[in-house]
């Protein structure tokens, strides 16, 4: 009689390995090293929810972010990533002044409520609105007694008012349109768009019950909410989300004075090594003075460094150290993590104090987002894959026909020269360490048409996991079900594109 079989469990259908005993082999593993597994589908990928956490407060809808620095992140590319759901983290190789105004710029492209307009009184001229416009790119600007906020609504002008009157000279009250559709406050944005759907007018200012300017409406915010559904916002004005990185010196202490004053949202504590007394002291002071500004602290790749920034009261970690593409910190200074298991390793310790994870640097496919958020991370932060867009500073230039923008490494000699170098302890030396190149990267057009691409490459990859949301994703990293494997260097080769005479790689 032949022996009855026993159907397997359902652990013994688990192929692969576990994260946990997949980073407990004693090497450290980066985002080439291993494969995931995939998972059943019965979703479909405009299904899977990219929803996460960025602070223990903030969450985004889509978890990437763009680097604080000078070749990535400046007020337009903050925009765009805010605009799309995730967030721009500014850099401060710059002044006080610029880099809060870039603040600024990302707080005034609102997506509701204008509580800062700029306004203009009866006795101001035409000039003072080609002023507003040259320097805003608006000239639709309400007119109240006194030309403040807050003082008595009496008019508006716009472009309509101005165009053709050659005397720039003249007073506004002369030109300004006084027959107005207003909304009274209490008014909720959903009544405000309304009326202003209604009244067909390009601007709809909101007034208390003594007919005084309290806010504004702008129908350009109205196409704003419906092409940018996930937009990064601010829970009560509807402001995008702005995020800054500043460093851990004392003077570095009025610079984050003078962005919290310029509306910012989240900081970013900028070192390449976090555990230090300088970055610990620093979140001390933040949060004696600034108790409702969102922390992130980094840059750390171990426990021991991650519990350190926990225990300071971080809201948010930041890690990787020498592994970005323009980086060279490994191996000038010999110290530093594959980012895999940095990311893996940390985020098991934040996971237990409930802060979230910023995977950064290493990555430089969609697959290496798929491989930084399922090994723990929250977010993905990206510099080179960002690099080269229309929203990143700098100029295009040409070489051997092909059209190119600067990047560079913040730890770079070039970058060092103006003001990154307090980042790497360096500042004030006369012998500085470069721990970092500049080079160039190829124009990948507008952030606006490749992030669309980047998330919806995600959307796939989780589907494809069998996850339909990232928080399902952590959920399967902690119950051990979801499943990787170690990638031989023949594996590695077979799963790139190989036996070609020749091939094109284009984005879409």
């Amino acid at each position: 009689m032949p022996a009855t079989t026993l159907p397997p469990s359902d652990t013994a259908l688990l192929d692969g390995l576990s994260a946990h005993d997949l980073f407990n082999q004693g090497v450290g593993l980066t985002y080439g090293d291993f494969i995931l597994l995939p998972g059943h589908i019965d979703f479909t990928a405009d299904e899977v929810n990219l929803s996460t956490q960025l602070t223990r407060d903030i969450t985004l809808k889509t978890p990437i972010v763009s680097s604080p620095m000078d070749t990535v992140t400046e007020s337009a590319m903050a925009i765009a990533m805010a605009l799309h759901g995730g967030i721009g983290f500014i850099h401060y190789n710059n002044t006080v002044a610029e880099q809060a105004e870039h603040v600024k710029n990302v707080k005034k492209y609102k997506n509701g409520f204008i509580t800062d307009p700029k306004t203009v009184s009866p006795s101001h001229t035409i000039n003072d609105i080609d002023a507003i416009k040259h320097q805003y790119g608006y000239s639709g600007v309400p007119v109240t007694e006194n030309g403040a906020m807050g003082g008595k609504l009496v008019g508006m002008v716009t472009s309509r008012d101005i165009d053709f009157i050659t005397d720039r000279n003249t007073p506004i009250s002369e030109i300004m349109t006084t027959d107005l559709v207003v909304a009274t406050e209490p008014c909720t944005l959903e009544e405000a768009n309304q009326i202003l759907r209604q009244s067909k007018k390009g601007k709809l200012p909101i007034v208390n019950s003594a007919g005084q300017l309290v806010a504004l409406i702008s129908r350009s915010d109205l196409a704003k909410n419906r092409d940018y559904p996930d937009a990064s916002k601010h829970a009560d004005n509807k402001q995008l989300l702005a995020g800054a990185a500043i460093g851990t010196r004392l003077a570095d202490r009025e610079r984050l004075d003078a962005l919290v004053n310029a509306g910012l949202d989240v900081v970013i504590l900028d070192s390449s090594q976090g555990d230090s007394v300088f970055q610990l002291e620093m979140i001390k002071h933040i949060k004696a003075t600034h108790p409702d500004l969102q922390i992130i602290g980094g840059n750390v790749v171990t426990s021991t460094q991650a519990k350190s920034l926990i225990d300071a009261g971080v809201d948010g970690l930041r890690v990787g150290m020498g592994v970005g593409s323009i980086c060279t910190t490994q191996e000038v200074m010999a110290v530093g993590r594959p980012q895999a298991t940095a990311v893996y390793n940390t985020s098991m310790l934040a996971k237990q104090h409930g802060i979230p994870v910023m995977a950064d640097g290493g990555i430089a496919t969609i697959g290496h987002m798929m491989k930084a958020l399922s090994v723990g991370g929250s977010i993905a932060m990206m510099g080179s894959m960002l690099a080269g867009t229309h929203e990143t500073p700098g100029e295009y230039f040409y070489k051997d026909g092909i059209r190119l923008k600067k990047y560079r490494g913040m730890g770079s000699a070039e970058a060092m020269k103006r003001n990154s170098a307090s980042r790497y302890f360096s500042e004030g030396k006369a012998i500085k360490v470069a721990q970092g190149v500049s080079g160039a990267v190829m124009d990948k057009g507008s952030i606006h048409t490749y992030l669309p691409y980047l998330i919806q490459g995600l959307k796939h990859g989780l589907q494809d996991l069998g996850q339909v949301s990232l928080s399902n994703v952590h959920s399967a990293l902690a119950n051990n079900t979801l499943r990787f494997e170690r990638r031989s260097p023949a594996a590695q080769t077979e799963g790139g594109v190989h036996s070609l005479h020749s091939y094109e790689k284009s984005m879409i």
